[in-house]
């Protein structure tokens, strides 16, 4: 049995466990619709259901987390081995670079749940990991093979690393944006119910979005100036404006905004979180729309 038979099998099996947990998170929610209204005064058989309703979300969250544990665990012996199967760095292509910035996503997802309770992130998270995971070995897989000469620089394995790192933030991020949004809506239309309500607040959200945006963007501009290091390396040319440099800008762009108008102009609240999710578009945009619509000197992160 061959380390790329291993790595594959892996990265099937992290999928799988993947839409596991999603269907364990979606359980959770569920459940969560039985809960009481705060602020209302409950019958004794509103009481029996709320407790019921509290039981089934403690079971299916550790179900849930229990399964994003291990997906992550094949998840990293897939890019693991994907890396020995090659002898370099597993990020020469489209595959690649998805399933590792997924590992960062699904990281952090589970280090937030653990040491700071934000379990509440499960269904997102593992939408788009079994998503982009199921996507990645079916729809983006390619066979092993050696790196083109442009990548054999130390700048690249630092320039990927950090654009996987930013990837963890940035999705993170827009997916409390995306929550915030749901919670502030429900917030408006008076007492929250169900699952909502045991959502931190709105303005947790919101902040909490803010955060992961604010870790995600010094990282986001390093990535563009090792790869500009890279560029003058590999092409001799800081920048050039190819596809994949101009929408690394524009995701640059995009955030800087995002962070100067809550800095500046005191943008909170649904304008932000807007701008967190055009944002992350632009990011996910750049690494497989432009790598499957548009030919660049970046082409060989096709396959």
């Amino acid at each position: 049995m061959s380390v790329d038979y291993i790595s594959n099998l892996a990265m099937v099996t992290s999928a799988a466990l993947y839409l596991l947990a999603l269907i364990a998170y979606a359980a959770k929610w569920a459940s969560g619709r039985a809960l009481l209204t705060e602020g209302m005064k409950p019958s004794r058989a509103q009481v029996d259901a709320d407790e019921k309703a509290r039981f089934g979300l403690d079971l299916w969250g550790r179900i849930g987390i229990a399964l994003a544990c291990l997906g992550l665990a094949t998840h990293l012996v897939g890019v693991i081995g994907r890396g020995i199967a090659a002898n370099r760095a597993p990020w020469g292509n489209m595959y690649e670079f998805i399933t590792s910035a997924l590992v960062a996503v699904v990281a952090l997802f589970v280090y937030l749940a653990i040491a700071k309770g934000a379990d509440w992130l499960g269904l997102p998270v593992m939408l788009l990991a079994a998503l982009g995971q199921g996507l990645a070995v079916t729809v983006f897989y390619v066979a092993v093979g050696p790196l083109v000469p442009a990548l054999h620089s130390v700048f690249f394995v630092v320039h990927i690393l950090a654009a996987i790192t930013a990837a963890g933030a940035f999705n993170i991020g827009a997916i409390a944006a995306i929550l915030y949004l749901l919670k502030a809506r429900a917030e408006k239309r008076g007492p929250v119910k169900g699952y909502l309500a045991k959502l931190p607040s709105a303005e947790v959200l919101d902040r909490f979005s803010y955060r992961a945006t604010l870790f995600g963007f010094p990282i986001w501009t390093f990535t563009i100036a090792a790869g500009a290091v890279w560029a003058q390396y590999a092409w001799g040319r800081f920048w050039g404006w190819d596809p994949k440099e101009t929408w690394s800008f524009i995701t640059w762009v995009v955030y800087a905004g995002y962070l100067h108008a809550r800095l500046t102009a005191g943008w909170k609240g649904r304008r932000a979180a807007i701008v967190a999710i055009i944002g992350v578009a632009t990011f996910w945009f750049n690494f497989v729309g432009i790598n499957l619509l548009v030919s660049g000197l970046h082409s060989y992160g096709k396959g």
